[in-house]
Formats: structure tokens, C-alpha cells, sequence
């Protein structure tokens, strides 16, 4: 009986039918994302490096 209970779905009934992502994915993009906005951010002190 204790156990059932321990493995009761934890998320409320609304969201109980969303797929979430993985998180590894959400990580991945994290990263893309602050690569990407330090490029466009800093863009001319790298590009100052290749001339």
C-alpha cells in the first residue's frame, strides 16, 4: 500500500497528458544559445583576432 503511494504521478491532472522534452535537449540548446548571443554580442573583438 506504502509503495502505491510512492509511485503516484507527481505532476497535476492538466499536465499529466504534455510530453516533456528531454532535458539533455534543453541543455543543448541552452548552450547554443548563449554561443549564439555572444557571437552577435562580441562579434567584432573575435572577428578583430582573425585579420
Amino acid at each position: 500500500m506504502q509503495e502505491e503511494e510512492n509511485n503516484k504521478e507527481l505532476r497535476p491532472s492538466k499536465m499529466r497528458g504534455v510530453a516533456f522534452p528531454k532535458s539533455k535537449y534543453g541543455v543543448i540548446l541552452a548552450i547554443l544559445i548563449i554561443i549564439v548571443v555572444n557571437l552577435i554580442y562580441y562579434r567584432e573583438t573575435i572577428f578583430s583576432f582573425f585579420r
